[in-house]
């Protein structure tokens, strides 16, 4: 088997193993770094900031299930202020992004967060990364059981594990028992979602989802696994990965390949092998609509009396101070949790009926609203080229900047439409299950490279999921927000009775909106 470069750097040291030398590094600096640890950082949760010739690192922290404490945010923000410039940004897997920070703030990072049981331990790299689940998981009323217990047992399962330090590439799990798919499960490389067997409920088993530049939805495997089954084959399927997935070249080593060369069939023919038994086979998934993990304003618990508050963060972007003041807030009107949401938004738990109305009267609360305007509320975006290196365009500004200038266009819009923007093929912004996504490009404009977009639509994920597709290509940006908004107009005068945009955009028929699209935005 030949190789690619980075198997070859993990086969020298593992990724677990450069611990050490990242402490040697804080007190060495930033030019005695050896190029071959850049990567082996990931394990670590550490990527250079762009331009990677300056002394500045980007850092994800994991926050399983996006289940924060009082306790944890504090340290979190705090973390923020002292060494990332006070950003803090809210990533599409519940986790929290630091940047500007360099190598010499690591050892004491590292620190602050072990105190209330927080790392960055595999929040990057060729391992198990943050475990996502419903951001209101054990909360609400929908789940059929509450899974938090099985997300911290598979965190501790795979921490610092070195029998899994060394995956062919990332590895991402989605766990959740509510029948919305509040865990986005089949983009996720493993997934375990409700299922009925008889009058049994447990999990069925999606394996074999990703996004990137060639997207795939997560196949069933047609088991019905029950809640105590569940850790034990979460690891077989790592196992499987480990040992058969592909490491000869990069782009074509995520388990999606594996998956879709063998058939569900196969592998989990493989997996029970592996596991030494056979699991039920059947029983029936439980879903219903997926409305893309947003949960703004007020809800009533599981739990008697209690409430949870969905906020919009405007495409994840906050600051320390901010996180400081939800943290205040959540401890003075509940009891002091946080929930960080795959849609890059945040919810505030266990509120007491009594507490609601002056919770929503905080000025935090009113800036930070739980009844944001449509498209605001309903905008995602990646990094951006502000800080990474694979980005080919900035993407914060400009979406957080589209989305208003559609809420201005189209006030008290009564329809969701969802907003998804990447910079590069990685699609960290998701933008293939957006109604509308816009993925980044360059185009030459006046002998000048300048921004564009292409502009997709239909996307969604649940029943019928599938990915968007491409209805405009190389939209320069400052034009893109004129695009979107022609798709817009096109959609409100041509719907019918009741359709979402999402079913609009699988019944418009491409030509016709193309031809719409050249005749209202043409410069």
């Amino acid at each position: 088997m030949t190789l690619n470069k980075e198997e070859r750097l993990k086969l020298e040291k593992d990724g677990l193993d450069v611990l050490h030398d990242i402490h040697r590094y804080a007190e060495a600096g930033f030019e005695a770094i050896d190029p071959g640890d850049f990567v082996r950082f990931k394990w670590y949760g550490i990527y250079q900031q762009k331009p990677k010739t300056d002394p500045y690192f980007m850092m994800r922290v994991k926050i399983p299930g996006g289940m924060l404490t009082y306790e944890q945010s504090v340290v979190v923000a705090e973390l923020g202020n002292k060494f990332g410039r006070g950003l803090v940004d809210v990533t599409t897997r519940q986790a929290i992004q630091y940047h500007w920070l360099q190598i010499q703030d690591m050892p004491e990072i590292f620190e602050r967060l072990s105190t209330v049981g927080m790392s960055p331990i595999q929040a990057c790299g060729d391992v198990v990364r943050n475990v996502i689940s419903s951001p209101v998981a054990g909360l609400d009323a929908k789940e059929l059981f509450d899974v938090r217990d099985l997300v911290f047992a598979v965190e501790q399962k795979f921490l610092s594990n070195r029998e899994y330090s060394n995956l062919p590439r990332k590895f991402k799990i989605s766990i959740a028992a509510d029948p919305r798919d509040l865990g986005h499960p089949e983009i996720n490389d493993l997934a375990l979602v409700p299922a009925r067997y008889g009058e049994e409920v447990g999990f069925h088993i999606l394996v074999g989802g990703g996004l990137s530049a060639k997207p795939h939805m997560a196949q069933n495997l047609g088991i019905f696994v029950r809640p105590e089954e569940a850790l034990e084959v979460i690891e077989g399927v790592v196992k499987v990965y480990r040992d058969h997935g592909y490491r000869e070249k990069r782009n074509h080593a995520r388990i999606k390949f594996l998956v879709a060369d063998w058939g569900a069939e196969k592998f989990r023919d493989k997996l029970e092998a592996v596991l030494g038994k056979a699991y039920l086979r059947g029983g029936e998934r439980v879903q219903e609509d997926w409305n893309g993990a947003y949960l703004y304003g007020v809800h009533k618990q599981k739990q008697a009396g209690l409430n949870f508050v969905g906020l919009s963060l405007p495409v994840g972007r906050i600051s320390g101070d901010i996180l400081l003041e939800f943290a205040r807030v959540a401890k003075q009107y509940g009891n002091g949790d946080l929930r960080t949401t795959n849609t890059q938004n945040i919810i505030i738990p266990n509120i007491p009926d009594e507490n609601v109305a002056a919770l929503l009267d905080e000025p935090i609360i009113q800036q930070f609203t739980a009844k944001p305007p449509t498209f605001v509320g309903h905008a995602v975006s990646c990094t951006g080229n502000e800080f990474c290196n694979l980005a080919l365009v900035e993407t914060k500004a400009r979406m957080k900047g589209i989305a208003e200038y559609l809420d201005t266009a189209f006030p008290d819009f009564p329809t969701p439409i969802r907003l998804h923007v990447n910079g590069c093929p990685n699609q960290c912004g998701q933008q293939a299950i957006a109604d509308i996504g816009l993925a980044g490009a360059l185009v030459r404009r006046d002998g000048k490279m300048v921004d564009a977009f292409d502009v997709s639509i239909g996307g969604g994920l649940g029943r019928d999921a599938k990915f968007n597709r491409k209805i405009a290509l190389k939209v320069p940006g400052d034009r893109v927000h004129h695009t979107i908004e022609s798709i817009v107009r096109h959609y409100i005068d041509h719907r019918l009775e009741s359709e979402t945009f999402r079913e609009y955009a699988n019944r418009v028929a491409d030509e016709e909106l193309k031809s719409f699209l050249e005749r209202t935005t043409a410069v």
